[in-house]
C-alpha cells in the first residue's frame, strides 16, 4: 500500500465560526410556512420546539459567519481537526489521473460527522435551562451522537430509531443506551402518532418521517423538553460547516483546490457541511467547482422528486418546508444506508439544486457496497453504507477522468465508519442484498399527498 498523505491542522487553526451560506445565496431559501395559515413562520414560532438560538440561526439570512460558542469549541478540540487524506491506493486501483482526497469524519469517538451539530444543539438547550431532549435517528449515527452530547451537557435524551434500522443495526441502539438515552423502535406504541401508523399497517418498518413525528409529539407533550434534528434544517447544516472550513485550509496545505466536491445525501447536513464553504467561492469569487450529491436510487428525492412545500414528518406536525420531496407519505425500501432513507431535502440544498448550483446522482445499493468494499481494500477503512454512496459517485467521476485523460481533483466526505454495519457487509459478501427500483407511478402516488400551496 502507498503511504497515505494526511493533511492536519493545529488546534489554533480549528474554525471559530460556522459559515451561513444563506447570507450569500443569490436566491434565498423560501420561508417555511405555517400549515394552517400558509403564512411564513417567524423565529418565535420555532421556540416551543427548538433551542431558541437554533431557531434564530434557522432563519438567519444576514450573517455569513456565526461564532461557535466557546464551550462547544472546547468540545470540538477533543476530536477536531479531522484529517484530510489523499487516497493514493484508490487512485492506483482505478488507474485514474484524478487526485482523490477525503475528509475523514469517521475518526472521532462517535464515528461520524453527526456529533458536530449534536454538541451545539445540546449546549444551547442547556444554556436555556432545558432538561430533556428528543430526537429521531435512522442508521443510528445521529442518535448515538445526540445521546452522547446530551449526557455531556446533563440532559436526558429519548430517541426514536426507525424500526427496520434498529433491527438491522442493534449495536447503535446499544450505544445510545450506553450514553444514558432511552430508545424506542419507530413506529412504537408510546405515542399517538406511532399507534396510528401501526394501526394502519401492523408491519410498518418505519421511516425517518414516522420517527420525527413521534419525537416531536413526545417533545411537545413533555415538560421542559425540546426536539433536536440531525439533518435537513438550516441550522444543522450550519453547524456542520466546520468540516468544509477545515478542508479549505487542508487543501491549501496540499497545494490543490477541488474541481469536484461530493458527499452522500439524506437530508443535507453532511453534504452542506463539506460543500457550502467551497460553494461560497462559486457564489462570490467565480470559481467553477462542481458539487455532487449522492443519494440512494431507492429514495431519489433530488433526482426524481418535485420541488414543493411539504411536511418534514409523516404526521404533519412540522411546518411546511420548501424542498425536493417524494411526499411525506413515502415509505423507502429497507436499504442498509438508513441515514439516507428520508423523503425530502433541506431547504437550502433544494434551492441550490433548483438554481443549478449543485447536481444530484442516485446510486443503487449494490454499487454503493461495491464501492465501499474497494475503498476498504485500498484505503483500509470500512465506510458506513451512507458514505459508500459518496465513494461510488467519486469512483464514477474518477473513471470519467480515466476515459478523458483529464487530471481533476476530487474531494469527498467520509462521513462515518461502517464498523457497526458489518451485518450489511456480510449480507453483501454472501450475495444476499439487492437493488430496489421505484416506479414513476409509486412516486406519483406519494407526491399526491403533498399539500397544494
Amino acid at each position: 500500500m502507498t503511504k497515505q498523505k494526511r493533511f492536519l491542522l493545529q488546534e489554533s487553526e480549528i474554525p471559530t465560526q460556522w459559515y451561513n451560506i444563506q447570507a450569500d445565496m443569490v436566491n434565498k431559501p423560501l420561508p417555511p410556512l405555517n400549515p394552517a395559515t400558509h403564512e411564513p413562520v417567524k423565529v418565535e414560532d420555532f421556540f416551543p420546539l427548538f433551542a431558541e438560538e437554533c431557531a434564530r440561526q434557522e432563519l438567519d439570512q444576514t450573517h455569513s459567519f456565526i461564532d461557535i460558542p466557546e464551550p462547544v469549541l472546547e468540545k470540538y478540540k477533543s476530536y477536531r481537526a479531522t484529517p484530510l487524506v489523499r487516497a493514493y491506493d484508490l487512485e492506483k486501483a482505478l488507474d485514474t489521473p484524478a487526485h482523490i482526497y477525503f475528509k475523514n469524519e469517521s475518526v472521532n469517538p462517535l464515528g461520524s460527522h453527526k456529533i458536530n451539530s449534536a454538541l451545539a444543539q445540546c449546549y444551547y438547550l442547556k444554556e436555556q435551562g432545558i432538561t430533556n431532549v428528543t430526537t429521531e435517528t435512522g442508521a443510528g449515527q445521529w442518535g448515538a451522537a445526540l445521546s452522547y452530547a446530551a449526557r455531556t451537557f446533563g440532559l436526558e435524551a429519548a430517541v426514536y430509531q426507525v424500526k427496520i434500522s434498529l433491527q438491522q443495526k442493534p449495536y447503535r441502539s446499544i450505544m445510545m443506551r450506553t450514553f444514558g438515552a432511552t430508545v424506542e423502535g419507530s413506529p412504537s406504541m408510546s405515542t399517538r402518532a406511532g399507534k396510528d401508523f401501526i394501526t394502519a399497517d401492523p408491519t410498518n418498518p418505519g421511516s425517518l418521517g414516522t420517527a420525527i413525528s413521534e419525537a416531536i409529539e413526545l417533545a411537545i407533550s413533555t415538560p421542559n423538553c425540546k426536539y433536536t434534528l440531525g439533518s435537513v434544517l438550516n441550522h444543522v447544516s450550519l453547524h456542520q460547516t466546520v468540516i468544509g472550513l477545515e478542508a479549505e485550509k487542508q487543501m491549501e496545505q496540499a497545494g490543490e483546490y477541488p474541481d469536484i466536491v461530493i458527499a452522500c445525501f439524506g437530508g443535507g447536513s453532511n453534504f452542506g457541511g463539506l460543500a457550502f464553504p467551497f460553494l461560497r467561492h462559486n457564489l462570490l469569487d467565480g470559481k467553477q467547482t462542481t458539487f455532487i450529491t449522492a443519494e440512494p436510487s431507492s429514495c431519489p428525492k433530488l433526482t426524481r422528486g418535485k420541488f414543493e412545500y411539504d411536511f418534514g414528518d409523516a404526521s404533519g406536525y412540522t411546518p411546511l418546508i420548501p424542498m425536493f420531496t417524494l411526499g411525506h407519505d413515502f415509505r423507502p425500501a429497507n436499504i442498509h444506508a438508513g441515514g439516507l432513507r428520508y423523503h425530502g431535502a433541506g431547504a437550502i440544498v433544494s434551492q441550490l439544486l433548483k438554481d443549478q448550483y449543485i447536481k444530484a446522482v442516485d446510486i443503487p445499493q449494490l454499487e454503493s457496497f461495491q464501492a465501499g468494499l474497494l475503498f476498504a481494500q485500498t484505503e483500509g477503512i470500512i465506510p458506513a453504507p451512507e458514505s459508500s454512496h459518496a465513494i461510488a459517485a467519486t469512483i464514477r467521476e474518477a473513471l470519467r477522468c480515466k476515459e478523458s485523460g483529464e487530471q481533476k481533483t476530487i474531494l469527498f466526505n467520509l462521513s462515518g465508519h461502517g464498523l457497526i454495519d458489518m451485518t450489511a457487509y456480510d449480507q453483501f459478501l454472501n450475495g444476499d442484498l439487492q437493488n430496489y427500483d421505484i416506479s414513476d407511478a409509486d412516486i406519483a402516488k406519494t407526491l399526491a399527498s403533498v399539500p397544494k400551496i
